[in-house]
């Protein structure tokens, strides 16, 4: 093949790549969320570019860490991204530039193994977010030409420009939306939150007749426990106890944080009756599990108040129902 020849083919096959960069970057850029634009990000390059493997390397800890919560660790998130330490990612981007090589066994200690399984040839293109290296773009092919260090990586930093800027704009609004809508020590909904939720069951309830109910929930002798342990035990009970109750109630059924020590729980279809054996298997649990603090066991108690929706009452007529089981309970229990 002719010198000239050559340049008209490199030129062709330029050309290609950029059209189809450019494609993924106008599909990424209508993206709402990070999860949405990641999932769209690996799974369009990898057919755009018929690659043999793509995955997404996140330092730990990750900058988007709250945003991969139990809802979102789907089989997705477990299939396609994988942890990496600072200090490996940096070995494998100095200089913030990609890395080409088609003898990826020679990055058998920096890379998770069960990335080069099959991997004859790999790429890899740096993510940043505030100018800090945060993740790579991981790419492998079975043929070992695909990718080597002759190449040129123009594209591949045009990408990862590209995509850093899409993500970082991203993660701002949904810092944003988290902060609004979730309590920042707990990790549960907040009140706002709560608000609209149960606005929309009692909807749901008047349209379709189905049962409703909530537990109004405080946290036992907890001036105590922050008189006699200090405030940053208190913050770790409430956490602690959050997330409890967020992995002892229905799917369908949430957790909220009303105030202080205080939380809510909403019940999708559920009856009262229904609600009062959810509120005694939610205390039992507190009762019979005692939180771990400082090599000790700190015993940590609920109080619970249930009312249920009669389909006439509106949110606050259901909160104050609740709360006053909740004080009544509480005047009737010799150890609050």
């Amino acid at each position: 093949m002719s010198e000239l020849t050559q340049l008209i083919e490199n030129s062709r096959i330029n050309e290609s790549i950029a059209q189809k960069l450019f494609e993924i970057e106008t599909e990424v850029l209508a993206c709402k969320s990070s999860e949405q634009l990641l999932k769209l990000l690996l799974g369009s390059i990898k057919e755009k570019f018929n690659l043999s493997n793509i995955s997404l390397l996140l330092v730990e800890p990750t900058p988007i860490t709250y945003l991969l919560n139990g809802n979102i660790q789907s089989s997705w998130h477990q299939q396609y991204t994988r942890s990496i330490c600072a200090e490996n990612l940096a070995l494998l981007h100095k200089n913030d530039k990609p890395l080409l090589s088609n003898q990826p066994q020679n990055l058998a200690n920096v890379l998770p193994k069960s990335l080069l399984a099959k991997a004859k040839s790999v790429a890899l293109t740096p993510l940043k977010l505030e100018n800090k290296l945060f993740g790579s773009l991981f790419f492998s092919d079975t043929d070992p030409e695909r990718f080597h260090p002759e190449l040129g990586t123009f594209h591949l930093e045009q990408l990862a420009v590209k995509v850093s800027l899409c993500l970082s704009n991203v993660l701002i609004r949904e810092q944003l939306e988290y902060m609004a809508h979730y309590d920042r020590l707990t990790g549960v909904a907040n009140r706002r939150l709560m608000e609209t939720a149960i606005s929309e069951e009692l909807i749901r309830q008047k349209r379709y007749g189905v049962p409703f109910s909530i537990i109004f929930i405080d946290c036992n002798k907890f001036k105590q426990i922050n008189d006699t342990y200090g405030h940053d035990c208190g913050d770790k009970v409430l956490t602690y106890v959050a997330t409890q109750l967020k992995e002892l109630i229905r799917e369908n059924d949430r957790c909220f944080r009303y105030a202080g020590d205080e939380f809510v729980i909403t019940l999708a279809s559920q009856t009262y009756g229904e609600a009062v054996l959810a509120a005694k298997r939610l205390s039992d649990f507190f009762i019979n599990n005692t939180m771990p603090y400082q090599g000790e066991k700190l015993a940590v108690s609920i109080s619970c108040g249930v009312a249920a929706s009669d389909g006439q009452q509106n949110m606050d007529e259901l909160l104050k129902a609740a709360d006053q089981q909740l004080y009544q309970h509480k005047s009737q229990c010799s150890t609050v």
